[in-house]
């Protein structure tokens, strides 16, 4: 199958383990080999920039896969290589060895491709650029087929951050660009999803709503390993919950240009933890306010 990427470039998508060939296309070996050759020929005849995509190569024979890569790059054609693991199964510690394997056999450019089935997508793509690939395959947000691909921020903002690579994309657009992407595809991620998660940086430990009110000003990472509008994220907050305390009742009377004695902070905490609890999620500001008066005014 070939799917146009760009205006001359073309990705080829092929099976390539003998059991997914076998099982899941129901086609004998000579046939895959023979199609890539004919397909990656073809693309080559039109002027297309080629990338010869063998899905399932994770888990296919690994002299099988080599025979294969080598075969097509030899009487086929291909401008580049994705590194393809289809289902995620890939270790950190194989794609190194992986790599080496098929440098050995093909010299042209490699582009990881990894999902994320075992949540290490992002790891996998990381070391396989560290071990000399030059195109990273990935989505906003991982969006992708069951857990997804790799993570176009968290690839990123780990290469800026973690390696000081700066590859030009504007970060600070990135939780905007992945909300965007979510209400189109009508996608939903867990709330604390790295990176662009809608409650990711709620606060509701009362350990470290103090460490917020201390650092947020002058040394915000101590909050965290980046500061939000790096990726467009809204300020740290505290939120009122189970965990919260005495720095957290602070927060919220200051909001509210409130105050109590130490005494009454204390029982307000403990009032939060009651409504919370019986609640199961955190108080919204009508219902702190309620306990307020319920302790100062009651």
């Amino acid at each position: 199958m070939a799917k146009q990427c760009g205006v001359k470039g073309v990705v080829v998508e092929i099976p390539s383990s003998e059991h997914i060939i076998k099982h899941a296309y129901g086609w004998d070996l000579q046939k895959a080999i023979d199609l890539s050759i004919e397909a990656t020929l073809l693309c080559k005849e039109l002027g297309l920039y080629t990338v010869w995509f063998p899905i399932d190569a994770s888990r296919a024979d690994l002299n099988w896969f080599l025979d294969l890569i080598e075969e097509i790059a030899t009487k086929g054609h291909l401008d580049a290589l994705a590194v393809v693991d289809t289902f995620g199964g890939i270790s950190p510690h194989a794609v190194p060895y992986l790599i080496k394997k098929v440098r050995e056999r093909v010299k042209k450019p490699l582009e990881p491709h990894f999902h994320d089935d075992f949540g290490m997508g992002v790891a996998n793509t990381l070391i396989a650029l560290a071990c000399g690939c030059t195109v990273a395959h990935t989505t906003v947000t991982g969006i992708g087929e069951r857990a997804g691909n790799a993570a176009m921020e968290e690839l990123v903002l780990a290469l800026l951050t973690m390696y000081g690579i700066d590859i030009g994309i504007k970060t600070e657009n990135f939780y905007s660009l992945s909300k965007l992407v979510r209400e189109l595809s009508c996608t939903t991620i867990p709330s604390n999803r790295p990176i662009v998660g809608e409650t990711l940086l709620n606060v509701e430990s009362g350990i470290v709503a103090s460490w917020v009110r201390r650092c947020r000003d002058e040394n915000p990472l101590e909050l965290g390993p980046f500061v939000p509008s790096l990726v467009g994220q809204r300020p740290v907050e505290i939120v009122m919950g189970k965990s919260s305390g005495v720095d957290s009742v602070a927060e919220w009377l200051e909001r509210m240009n409130a105050d109590a004695s130490p005494e009454q902070r204390e029982a307000i905490v403990l009032k939060v933890k009651e409504a919370s609890i019986q609640k199961k999620g955190l108080l919204n500001e009508e219902e702190f306010k309620r306990i307020y008066e319920s302790v100062v005014h009651g």
